[in-house]
């Protein structure tokens, strides 16, 4: 039976998967004439069914598909999900199925594949599909051959608008943008763009080397994602072209491409910055995650034995003031998310390009007057809040107010200064090393925090007290 509005079936669907997965499990599972039809219709809203329902299921319901709708859901799932499902069907068929995706599509889910996997499956794929992939593959997945798409809208340099629109007109089905236009010599060297709107207004009898934008702006097949980035943002394009060096045109990578891989990007250095593994998802079998995790949480319980002996050196200090004790943990509180404010800013300054090294004092100095005017306000309530706790007797002090408060309050003024400037400072250092900014920086972060917020705090209260 088929639905009569099969899109708003599978909108209402995909809600109510999301709140009883079993109920239409059990649903599709018996209506699966039902399930083509909207696979057919609405692939998205399918792709956003088999996210919610169970592994087991969601590899069922793909299996009765025809390999042109298992392909627009695949193109429509988060691409580790997509491969394990892929794995799951045989390999000559999900070969097939491969065929059917854009060439950049089928990259990005078999990069999410064991290399013997991989292998096989590209082995299987027919020409041209097969040459594409391969081709693709050459390049690291975060450069402009391994973001650009192969089918572009191509036209050679010497014919008239309207012989153009009749070329396209025969190969619209082959190209799945047609945002912008592309025109090459006889030896496919880049000469000029043209968008597809401009080309349908221009008088037919018009050369297309008359009205298009010649020496357009294009990157090299090994360019990296921040150049891309940076230059579809300054120029307000929808996608850039792909070249060689001998200036032939490979590709495009297209607008939705670099914000996908901006959105990896942040999300692996959220991550890395946290000590997970930066490729590491909720599809990362255990074994994997374990290992990406397990040499970080190592390196924490040592930096942690640090921050340990600082505090036993100063016992003497607690034994006299017991309650010290009760707010250390207040001050490097304050500190560790001064300090992992600063480091988000940092870091995301960092993956747009936009901290060039001339600026890094400049903005070292603004850090740490954000952090010193925001510990002088707190330090100030600190003390209130201490005096007012010690007055109340609800906590007990040998000293007295006046003397615990501003120990309080000048080591909350001196550990969120100290904070802000190291959540600056620590991924710029490690940029300035080679490694990636983002690379655990929390947890150097945090043993700062630490050590100042407990061990400074300890050493004023030696002081003053």
């Amino acid at each position: 039976m088929r639905p009569r509005r099969p899109r708003e079936l599978a909108q209402r669907l995909r809600r109510a998967a999301r709140l009883r997965p079993t109920e239409v499990e059990e649903y599709l599972g018996a209506n699966t004439e039902v399930w083509k039809v909207l696979a057919e219709a609405s692939p998205h809203d399918v792709a956003d069914i088999l996210e919610s329902v169970s592994p087991d299921t969601a590899g069922e319901l793909l299996n009765v598909l025809d390999r042109e709708d298992s392909a627009a859901v695949l193109e429509e799932l988060r691409d580790e999900l997509a491969a394990n499902l892929l794995e799951e069907l045989p390999s000559l068929e999900a070969a097939s199925v491969l065929e059917e995706m854009p060439s950049e599509e089928a990259v990005d889910i078999l990069e999410n594949m064991p290399t013997d996997t991989v292998t096989e499956l590209i082995d299987l794929m027919g020409d041209p599909a097969s040459a594409e992939v391969s081709e693709l593959f050459r390049y690291p997945p975060d450069t402009a051959g391994g973001l650009m798409t192969t089918d572009v809208a191509v036209l050679p340099v010497g014919i008239t608008a309207g012989e153009a629109i009749e070329r396209i007109r025969t190969i619209r089905a082959a190209v799945e943008d047609l945002t912008y236009v592309y025109i090459t010599d006889d030896f496919r060297v880049l000469q000029g763009v043209l968008s597809f709107r401009d080309l349908v207004f221009v008088r037919p009898a018009v050369g297309l080397d008359e009205t298009m934008e010649a020496n357009p702006v294009s990157v090299h097949l090994t360019a990296d994602r921040e150049e891309i980035t940076e230059l579809m943002q300054r120029y307000r394009l929808k996608g850039i072209p792909v070249v060689n060096d001998q200036g032939q045109l490979e590709g495009m990578v297209p607008y939705d491409e670099v914000i996908d891989a901006v959105q990896a990007e942040a999300s692996e250095d959220f991550a890395a910055s946290v000590g997970a593994g930066a490729e590491e998802t909720i599809h990362t079998g255990v074994l994997s995650s374990v290992k990406m995790r397990l040499p970080w949480l190592s390196l924490n319980l040592l930096l942690a034995l640090i921050v340990a002996f600082v505090i036993e050196r100063q016992t003497g200090i607690i034994s006299a003031e017991p309650v010290l004790a009760a707010l250390m943990p207040v001050v490097a509180l304050l500190g560790g998310n001064g300090g992992v404010q600063s480091l988000a800013v940092v870091i995301r300054s960092m993956a747009i390009g936009d901290l060039p090294r001339a600026r890094i004092w400049t903005v070292l100095r603004r850090q740490l007057g954000v952090g010193l005017l925001n510990g002088a306000f707190l330090a100030v309530a600190a003390m209130l809040l201490t005096v007012a706790l010690l007055s109340a007797d609800l906590f007990s002090s040998n000293f007295g107010p006046g003397k615990v408060a501003p120990v309080v309050g000048l080591a909350a003024l001196a550990n969120l200064a100290i904070a802000t400037l190291a959540g600056t400072g620590i991924p710029i250092a490690l940029r300035r090393l080679g490694f990636d900014p983002a690379l655990a920086s929390s947890i150097f972060l945090t043993l700062i925090t630490d050590v100042v917020g407990f061990g400074g705090f300890l050493m004023v209260a030696a002081v003053l007290l």
